[in-house]
């Protein structure tokens, strides 16, 4: 067989499995989710994901969505459940059993000593007719006509179906219970995404203490000593809090090619008196945007609210703190 088409007909296969699975969901299914969600929503029960083997790898991954949503998830692996981990199982969670054949003995055996009952425990299964699922108040329909496995053995479209059911799930429970991108970033504190939709100008920038400052009185030169002394890549002019002006490195080198005595001139002639400023409240990824949104990047900005200098943020920060020039794609 041509290697390409061996390749996309894996695609192919599974694509039509999701196709399958998605017909042979019925409403009343999906309503008896909505209510279980609701009810771990008001009770702050946790869901359980069980499952052995190949099953029990999607499990974890389907656990760590919800919990990234919200949803206070775990796995819990059948055997060890039997020898102490059934102690982190409560009468108020929910579990959810996953079992390509419905028969997986380790779950068989786990489910007597479950403290949940009957209708709080969701069967994905690829036989609807099966143990696990007789024993489960709910039940998702995995099942699959063949593997994309040549041999028809190895987990494939079986395992692409439940991932694809548990993702459904939890997108089923973002919805019920109004899941935002400001909650969801709650979850996300370290990573880029969190980032982007929560880190603000005000944790990333250099505090005014800690940038140059001259007053409008004050000549070129008394701005390069302020900035020699605080190089942040930009000063301030100010009428006590009161920004009037900046003046940053390139105004510098056009002040010298202008006036031969410049140096000793008022700040007032080179600085820059309406610059671009950002709110210290809005996110870092808006200021990343307004900062490459020129013909030229601004590398540094003054932070100013209400007319009142609060700091500098710098193009370097941001990148530093993770954040990609959209520029470089």
């Amino acid at each position: 067989m041509n290697h390409k088409n061996l390749f996309t007909q894996v695609l192919v296969s599974e694509a039509k499995a999701l196709e399958r699975t998605a017909q042979n969901f019925h409403e009343e299914t999906a309503n008896q989710l909505v209510s279980l969600f609701e009810l771990l929503a008001g009770t702050g029960g946790s869901l359980v994901v069980c499952g052995v083997g190949k099953s029990g790898h999607i499990g974890t991954k389907i656990a760590a969505t919800f919990s990234s949503l919200g949803l206070a998830s775990f796995f819990l692996h059948p055997t060890e459940a039997m020898h102490g981990d059934l102690g982190r199982v409560s009468k108020a969670d929910a579990i959810l059993l996953i079992s390509k054949s419905g028969t997986t003995e380790e779950i068989l055996n786990l489910l007597p000593y479950l403290p949940i009952p009957k209708e709080r425990i969701v069967a994905l299964v690829g036989k609807v007719n099966s143990p696990i699922a007789d024993k489960s108040g709910i039940v998702l329909d995995a099942s699959v006509e063949k593997e994309a496995c040549i041999n028809d053995l190895a987990p494939t479209t079986s395992t692409t179906v439940a991932l694809a059911l548990g993702d459904a799930m939890a997108v089923l429970y973002e919805n019920v219970l109004g899941v935002s991108k400001e909650k969801f970033a709650v979850n996300h504190p370290a990573g880029l995404l969190g980032k982007t939709l929560s880190l603000k100008v005000d944790r990333l920038m250099i505090s005014a203490n800690d940038c140059p400052q001259v007053d409008e009185q004050a000549t070129l030169q008394d701005a390069i000593m302020a900035m020699t002394q605080k190089p942040v890549g930009m000063c301030a002019v100010v009428s006590g809090e009161i920004i009037k002006g900046i003046i940053v490195e390139g105004d510098i080198r056009r002040a010298f090619a202008k006036r031969i005595d410049a140096i000793q001139r008022p700040i007032s002639e080179f600085m820059n008196s309406n610059p671009t400023t950002l709110l210290p409240s809005i996110l870092a990824f808006e200021a990343l945007k307004i900062m490459e949104d020129t013909d030229r990047p601004l590398n540094v900005l003054p932070i100013v609210e209400n007319g009142r200098f609060q700091g500098v943020l710098r193009l370097h920060d941001l990148f530093k703190a993770g954040f990609h020039s959209s520029k470089s794609h």
